[in-house]
């Protein structure tokens, strides 16, 4: 399948990064199990919302119908009286980004409103409608395509991530996305440039590909930690720092570990390939022990410790593992046996749009 340079689902990389376009330019992008399982999952919906629901009742996993059909029972509820849908519709961007083109999950039209669906199977990264670039960036295509057929007035984003029980709508006007689409159109001028600069931050670093050798993202990193702290061999205790310093060293953490992590896995690459890198080599991991045949184990241990020692005792499975059992239909049939604790609080930015916790002193008691 042909991809454009500057793709809609990369937009949160290149237009804060635009150096990064030509920095990962000729990298290796392998598909990971997680894409292979994002693109069956799309291809199952697609199927559904075209030749029926029906479709999903003789899939072969069952989980991922159930998942799947929480999206596709959102698009026909929002296609039931509307004035056009259409389903993995191939949108141009192109009069903002040069040769930018995509495939949009859904994009319903109803009276004056521009609805553009999108369908999120991941469940490592929560991801939210507002400001989302790549629904924007749909729903520029979209809008160009029909605004001469159908007077639109507004534009509703919608990411439907199933696995995490995520829905989130965000609503935006014409004028504020054609407002957009000149940044963005800026943005998208910035990366053709010879020496587009390579901009280091959480969301354009996360995923790239070239930041394993990113000057600017190690300069980054190495400012945040010189900025607060003189002697990077003698650091100093947590409890002695001031909220500054704490406060940059958690601000710095994501992005160190991130850019630590892709350097090492560099390395790896290299020496896995034959070669060689001054310093390092690889070695043997820990190994682990199974049994051969665990039925004739457990035949030939009774005889010998007896079969009570032999076998541990049956363990009922967990919540989570009855509702996989029994899919995301039927999950709800034993809520009534499931109590829920709340999770130990999580740091996080104050960005994070999730609410805060309010913690009391009476919470320890």
């Amino acid at each position: 399948m042909k991809h454009a340079s500057l793709g809609a689902s990369s937009a949160h990389r290149w237009a804060y990064c635009p150096g990064s376009v030509a920095a990962s330019a000729d990298l290796p992008n392998t598909s990971s199990p997680f894409a292979v399982e994002g693109t069956t999952a799309h291809d199952l919906a697609e199927l559904a919302l075209r030749a029926g629901s029906s479709a999903l009742n003789h899939f072969e996993n069952q989980e991922m119908a159930d998942f799947v059909s929480v999206y596709t029972e959102y698009v026909e509820r929002l296609s039931v009286g509307a004035d056009m849908t259409m389903i993995e519709q191939r949108v141009d961007y192109g009069d903002w980004v040069p040769g930018g083109f995509g495939t949009s999950d859904a994009i319903v039209l109803r009276g004056d409103t521009l609805h553009v669906v999108d369908l999120k199977y991941g469940m490592g990264v929560q991801v939210y409608a507002e400001n989302n670039p790549q629904g924007m960036l749909y729903a520029l295509g979209a809008y160009n395509e029909i605004r001469h057929a159908a007077d639109v007035q507004r534009v509703v984003i919608t990411i439907v991530q199933p696995r995490l029980d995520h829905i989130s709508e965000w609503e935006i006007s014409i004028p504020g996305l054609l407002k957009w689409g000149e940044w963005i159109s800026q943005r998208a001028e910035a990366t053709a440039e010879p020496d587009a600069p390579r901009v280091a931050g959480a969301s354009q670093c996360k995923f790239c590909l070239a930041k394993h050798n990113c000057g600017a993202l190690l300069k980054h990193t190495t400012d945040a930690m010189l900025t607060e702290f003189d002697d990077l061999e003698n650091l100093p205790a947590p409890d002695t720092l001031t909220d500054d310093q704490v406060g940059a060293a958690l601000a710095a953490k994501g992005l160190i570990e991130g850019w630590l992590n892709a350097v090492q896995s560099h390395v790896v690459d290299r020496l896995e390939s034959g070669q060689g890198f001054g310093g390092f080599k690889l070695v043997a991991g820990r190994s682990s022990r199974s049994w051969i045949d665990e039925c004739a184990a457990l035949k030939e241990l009774s005889d010998m410790i007896g079969a009570g020692r032999a076998m541990t005792q049956p363990k009922l499975i967990s919540p989570p593992q009855a509702e996989k059992a029994l899919g995301a239909k039927r999950k709800v049939e034993i809520q009534n046996l499931i109590t829920k604790t709340e999770g130990k609080p999580t740091l996080a930015p104050e960005s994070d749009k999730r609410p805060a916790v309010n913690v009391q002193l009476s919470d320890f008691d």
